[in-house]
């Protein structure tokens, strides 16, 4: 391993998601005097490996209660070894929908899909929930293939626009979207303009589910723009998705 890569010992139970005993936690070096540190959850014979991005700030540590955090165990279940990406050292308190959708932030989603690629010669997916779709679809866009395979957006902020780069990302996409989403930034009604705008994508689908219950906000993770309660129907179908493309 690269000896400017420092891991560490986690204990995942500091998070607020089931997932095996440890991970690694590592921390990258990717642009000049900027460091990247992310959750890496290994699959023990890894089909795929996918870079989570959550919602909100985007710090791990604050939004612990996010869908993705709460269903990452399922994925390295299904294959697929995770890292969950944290904040830059230049970005500490959080993540501006302009640094997200930027080049920066791009440099610093390859190093880690590199990491990964490292570890395991297999296809690179990324996800995104809530803001997390700002990350995960420019870096799609900007990166592409064929350090990135595919894309996930999951409760896309439609309102964000053009930091989507919908129209420039060209590979395989899903999106995710929960009709009963009351986040006024995320609106159901805007997904299927969102597949239309997809133009450059050689696969894409829109999967549309229902329900979910509320324990927080309409725009916060305990929701049904967080899949809470219906977390069983969303990621099979994010899994299998991704395993037929």
């Amino acid at each position: 391993m690269n000896p400017a890569i420092r891991t560490a010992t986690l204990v995942l139970a500091l998070l607020a998601f089931t997932a095996p005993a440890f991970a690694e936690a590592v921390t990258l070096p990717t642009r000049p005097g900027v460091t990247v540190p992310f959750s890496y959850l290994p699959a023990p014979s890894p089909t795929r490996s996918v870079i989570l991005f959550t919602g909100a700030s985007g710090v791990v540590a604050a939004t612990r209660n996010n869908f993705l955090l709460r269903v990452a165990d399922r994925f390295v279940a299904a294959g697929f070894s995770v890292a969950i990406a944290d904040v830059p050292s230049d970005h500490a308190t959080g993540l501006p929908d302009e640094f997200r959708a930027g080049p920066d932030n791009a440099v610093d989603i390859a190093a880690i899909a590199a990491f990964l690629q490292q570890r395991a010669a297999v296809p690179v997916w990324l996800i995104g929930t809530s803001r997390g779709t700002i990350s995960a679809a420019a870096a799609a866009a900007r990166i592409g293939p064929p350090r990135i395979a595919g894309l996930v957006l999951t409760s896309t902020v439609w309102r964000a626009g053009d930091f989507l780069m919908l129209d420039q990302i060209q590979v395989p996409t899903l999106i995710v979207h929960n009709r009963d989403d009351g986040c006024a930034q995320s609106p159901f009604s805007s997904a299927s303009a969102g597949l239309a705008g997809l133009r450059a994508a050689p696969a894409k689908d829109l999967v549309a589910v229902s329900g979910g219950t509320s324990k927080s906000g309409p725009c916060e993770a305990l929701s049904p723009h967080g899949y809470y309660g219906i977390e069983s129907q969303v990621v099979p179908a994010i899994i299998d998705w991704i395993k037929a493309h």
